[in-house]
């Protein structure tokens, strides 16, 4: 339990250096309330926590008090964050498909409202059409393991 959680904050926007809103979500009651919803209360913590990092961080003051006086000076600064970064929380009462439903709409509305305001239709891409097309040929060919052809790396394809 909450394993998915723990994956996931290793995100890709751990690798750049590009300002990213992160947003987070998270069921306030758990479906499993094994040993007093013990397994969800450890995420649940990260859930607050991790928005709380990204707002304050931790100065180098900090981070020299935590080490104490012989800290190599390239742990020091790995430890460095300068917080203000924004993030949303989300949480909501219970993960159910009213909920799940709320989200999907919630981040639809997001992403129509953002193309409105660039002037662009983010609901019809030159590489969700290219997608669209590869998925007709592919469906074309599940019928039958052999007319499965040509979908490897071209360094994989067979020559």
């Amino acid at each position: 339990m909450g394993t998915e959680f723990v994956a996931l904050q290793v995100t890709p926007f751990d690798l750049t250096t590009k300002l990213v809103a992160a947003d987070f979500l998270a069921p306030y009651t758990s479906h499993n309330p094994i040993d007093h919803s013990k397994h969800h209360r450890i995420p649940l913590s990260n859930y607050f926590a991790q928005p709380e990092a990204l707002a304050f961080g931790k100065t180098e003051k900090e981070v020299r008090k935590e080490l104490g006086p012989n800290a190599r000076e390239e742990v020091v600064k790995s430890k460095v964050f300068e917080g203000n970064r924004p993030s949303n929380s989300i949480l909501f009462l219970l993960t159910t498909p009213r909920t799940l439903g709320a989200l999907i709409a919630l981040y639809e509305h997001e992403i129509f409202t953002e193309g409105v305001i660039w002037g662009i239709n983010p609901f019809d891409r030159i590489g969700v059409e290219l997608g669209k097309v590869l998925a007709n040929n592919i469906l074309a060919q599940l019928n039958a393991r052999e007319d499965v052809k040509g979908h490897d790396s071209p360094k994989h394809r067979k020559k």
